[in-house]
């Protein structure tokens, strides 16, 4: 599988020579997911960050009822892990799960902590990844808690064009916290909203 995608990611953020991305590349392994194939259920630990090179994944929470609640989505170019299973390698609570055919490059919490004694420059590079992950989930329980279904729908298709068409309509509810039915409903009230 091409490195590329990752590569051209990494580098938004940090330079590589290229022995350093020899080192790099050589710590990744590559995985492929049908629809419907987990990467993580929950009870397991999470033991790898995983970049999106091709598809789409959803993280989610699973209810006693066996409701899912959807914490987030990662598509092409986004990184799917439970950060806190990883970091304190403890069984997750989620479940990480494809949405469509996927292909992923994983980097274990091993090499992981061999990539930053190697190459200091990655623990930057994680860092900022790390703090973008708890700004994004700041964000969204503020959301949560502060603005209407249709004002979490609007921003969502703002910050998500390409959802209407990835995404599965019950996903997109679970995901805003409403129902598939009202989430029908509030399209057919909102019309050809231009959310630009």
């Amino acid at each position: 599988m091409s490195t590329d995608l990752l590569l051209s990611n990494v580098n938004k953020h940090i330079s590589l020579s290229g022995e350093e991305i020899e080192f790099f590349t050589s710590l990744l392994k590559s995985k492929s997911l049908a629809a419907g194939e987990f990467l993580l259920r929950e009870g397991e630990t999470c033991k790898y960050e995983s970049f999106v090179v091709k598809g789409c994944l959803k993280s989610y929470y699973q209810d006693e009822e066996g409701l899912e609640h959807i914490i987030d989505f990662s598509i092409e170019e986004w990184w799917a892990d439970d950060l806190y299973s990883l970091l304190t390698q403890t069984p997750s609570k989620s479940n990480i799960k494809a949405i469509e055919e996927t292909k992923i490059l994983q980097i274990s919490k091993t090499n992981l902590e061999l990539l930053y004694q190697k190459i200091p420059k990655f623990e930057r590079f994680f860092r900022i990844l790390f703090q973008n992950a708890y700004i994004t989930q700041r964000d969204q329980i503020n959301l949560a808690l502060s603005a209407s279904a249709e004002e979490r729908y609007i921003l969502f298709l703002k910050k998500k064009p390409y959802a209407e068409k990835r995404f599965p309509q019950k996903d997109i509810a679970s995901y805003l916290g409403v129902t598939p039915q009202f989430l029908s409903t509030l399209k057919k009230r909102l019309g050809q909203i231009n959310v630009d």
